[in-house]
């Protein structure tokens, strides 16, 4: 749970480094909570995901985890040693969410970078 939500700790925080682990379980977490709002927006008839209109509670909470979610995706490419920039390559048609989906599930740097220490510290597992 601490891992979910962490990148809400560090709502704007574009600096430093993140760990897959961060980055996955703060999605797993937004999934959850968007699937469980929108259970309960479908219950109380108040909107839903028909033609892709989100109902009022799932639409506030996806506006209020955009920042969290570029900040730990910024972090992530740092973590990668490459340019927080590379979040735009998600803009380009067809591959670009491809591509971004490739560089959040390669492994970072080992040791240090220009962006910061190791998130996973000296030394540590690769499934802590």
């Amino acid at each position: 749970m601490e891992w979910m939500l962490l990148p809400i700790k560090r709502y704007a925080d574009f600096s430093g480094r993140s760990r897959r682990k961060e980055y996955w379980m703060f999605l797993l977490g937004v999934i959850i909570v968007a699937v469980v709002l929108g259970l309960i927006e479908g219950a109380l008839g108040i909107g839903g995901s028909v033609g892709g209109i989100y109902g009022p509670l799932s639409l506030i909470f996806l506006i209020a985890v955009i920042i969290p979610g570029i900040a730990v995706q910024v972090r992530r490419f740092h973590d990668q040693d490459k340019s927080g920039w590379f979040v735009l390559l998600s803009l380009i048609p067809f591959v670009g969410g491809l591509v971004v989906l490739v560089f959040m599930l390669l492994e970072g740097t080992k040791g240090p970078n220009r962006f910061g220490a190791d998130p996973k510290g000296a030394g540590a597992e690769v499934f802590e």
